[in-house]
């Protein structure tokens, strides 16, 4: 199971369950000291900055719910669906939720907004003469600086959080004195305020960014002591995703061409900063440089030791990532369940070998043989009819089988797959007769990204040229083609299609569905003329029929043929309805107000 990574009060929401490298960070707190017991000693003072800490997002924050959330978030996408049926993520492809009930809303909402006044709450008590602020050698150089700047930033990422789920956000920064505001839990009327446009919050964060990027050392020396802790590393990325984020169809209503000139800078910013560094980031491959094996190895190696990984949430030492993704007819002193299933639209995403999607007559694909002469990434992610899986030391190795209705791997009383594909990323292939445990963490920034924001914002700027290079450094790790000699719009096609196959279950597909606006347009019928991998309403799965020979079968899938998505309701999560009716200045997203709470809706941008 989990550890924690701090002590901290009940009453503080989080639930630690998270270990760090960072002895830093595993230091623990008393929270239900005095403000002037806790920042009047340095003990504690660096327990409460640890506990800003825990307010992180992180993409298998689920895996703690074996019930209700074990899957991947992609589970709310094109990109998965998950097999148990009281998994929430079904209510955000069903639209069955409103702003009075809406899990995913209230969650969010309440851990950004308690980790923002935590943040706020320790610039403003935080002590130079507790701390220590000394020019040293090293990463504790003028120590109290530098943790100001740490908890700036988590107040940034938690912001930007709020505003990839909500839109338009409150700003809760520092007041006009430049003291960081900390509002009394009991003040409704401070928290009554009217929300601030998602384009200007993304530009405030970015410039946040600006505040501490240079601050902060670029890359902790120790990584085994420091890390997980705010680098600048972290502030230049965020800046690089919140203008790409600003610079969307979603929230530059406009068009304005310069808010994509900005993201492509802030991307470069970020590799020239890089690249000045004695120990840089860079993609991950293995020792031997294995296009078959760097995708896969760079999430199963540890994190903190992989060279791709620029921040993380945490380290998790467990085997729930295995019971929860692996096939379920994997048993023995454990079982899997499975519950994490790659969608055919996915599935289809991947091209063939020779660099050509597979609705291209020259390609080759054969839709009898779909997993030949595929993108590496594919066997590298995802697990289908015949892959080979389990543990070889212990005998369990053997093809996996999700053929209908009796394949081994198809379903159990507990899992199995609706799709007809398991989740590899992030798996180990663990012996489930004799269990152990993995290091696994789920990146809030890594390099990829970096390359693929610089491409995405370099070709909408007008620049496809200069773009090529940041896509076909990440399709070269995995021996890809290189892309050459195409149209903006082409290569918009397949930088995208490149981001959704190198980030997929990172917590990126339903943030970039929206921002995109990919439903504009289209309708679950409309939609039917286009290859499966455009198609966002229908969603598809494979039925593999064992017969003389295999037999494979596309179709809509049994669980979610199509998704509802209401325009422009569904871009956004509401505002929870609790908080609209304590502070109606906030007003409810367009598509979600209740007569109850209000009758007023604010613009998403």
């Amino acid at each position: 199971m989990k550890k924690t990574l701090i002590n901290i009060s009940i009453a503080l929401l989080m639930v630690g369950s998270f270990s760090s490298c960072s002895d830093y960070l595993d230091k623990e707190a008393d929270l239900t000291l005095s403000e002037d017991q806790i920042f009047s000693k340095y003990e504690n003072t660096r327990g409460f900055l640890a506990n800003v800490y825990t307010y992180l997002p992180d993409a298998f924050a689920g895996y703690t719910n074996g019930q209700f959330l074990a899957a991947s978030r992609d589970c709310m996408t094109d990109n998965a669906l998950s097999y148990w049926n009281v998994h929430y993520y079904h209510s955000v492809l069903n639209d069955s939720y409103d702003a009075t009930n809406h899990y995913f809303a209230t969650t969010y909402w309440t851990n950004d907004l308690k980790g923002i006044r935590a943040a706020n709450q320790f610039m403003k008590n935080a002590r130079a003469s507790v701390i220590g602020n000394a020019t040293k050698s090293g990463d504790d150089n003028q120590l109290y600086t530098r943790n100001i700047a740490e908890a700036r930033l988590i107040r940034a990422i938690l912001h930007f959080d709020m505003c990839a789920w909500f839109g338009a956000i409150p700003i809760i920064g520092n007041d006009a004195d430049g003291t960081p505001i900390v509002f009394d839990p009991s003040d409704t009327q401070g928290m009554n305020m009217s929300r601030t446009s998602s384009a200007e919050a993304l530009k405030w964060i970015a410039d946040e960014c600006d505040a501490v990027k240079d601050v902060l050392p670029f890359r902790y020396a120790n990584e085994n002591e420091n890390w997980g802790r705010m680098n600048g590393a972290a502030a230049y990325a965020l800046k690089s995703r919140a203008l790409l984020y600003r610079a969307s169809a979603l929230n530059n209503t406009s068009s304005d061409k310069t808010y994509w000139q900005e993201a492509a800078q802030a991307a470069i910013d970020f590799m020239n900063k890089n690249a000045s560094q004695s120990n840089p980031y860079k993609l991950y491959t293995t020792s031997d440089n294995d296009p078959s094996k760097n995708y896969y190895q760079c999430f199963v190696s540890t994190p903190h030791l992989n060279n791709e990984y620029i921040l993380c949430r945490s380290e998790w030492n467990t085997r729930e990532i295995e019971l929860f993704l692996a096939p379920c007819g994997y048993s023995g002193n454990v079982n899997s369940v499975g519950r994490t299933n790659p969608t055919q639209n996915l599935v289809d995403s991947y091209e063939m070998a020779n660099g050509l999607p597979i609705d291209d007559a020259k390609s080759g694909y054969d839709p009898q043989n779909p997993y030949a002469n595929r993108d590496p990434r594919l066997e590298q992610t995802i697990l289908h009819q015949g892959s080979i899986w389990g543990d070889p030391q212990q005998e369990e190795q053997r093809k996996v089988d999700v053929s209908y209705p009796d394949g081994k791997d198809y379903q159990d009383l507990h899992g199995g797959t609706t799709t007809g594909y398991y989740t590899k990323k992030f798996l180990n292939n663990m012996s489930f007769k004799n269990p152990t445990t993995y290091v696994h963490a789920c990146p809030i920034f890594r390099y990829a990204e970096i390359l693929l924001n610089a491409a995405e914002a370099l070709n909408e700027a007008g620049q496809t040229d200069q773009a090529y290079q940041y896509v076909n450094q990440v399709r070269a790790r995995v021996g890809m083609p290189a892309y050459k000699g195409m149209t903006q719009e082409k290569l918009r096609e397949r930088i995208r299609n490149e981001r959704r196959i190198e980030l997929c279950f990172e917590d990126h597909r339903f943030f970039d569905e929206r921002r995109w606006k990919l439903f504009d347009g289209q309708t679950a019928s409309s939609e039917k003329n286009l290859p499966r991998y455009k198609q966002v309403y229908n969603i598809y799965s494979v039925q593999v029929t064992p017969d003389a020979s295999t037999v494979y079968n596309y179709k809509n899938d049994n669980t979610h043929p199509t998704r509802t998505f209401n325009i422009p309701k569904n871009y956004l999560f509401p505002i929870p309805d609790t908080e609209v009716k304590k502070a109606p200045n906030l007003k409810q997203n367009a598509g979600w107000e209740l007569s109850a709470s209000s009758n007023d809706s604010t613009s998403t941008k």
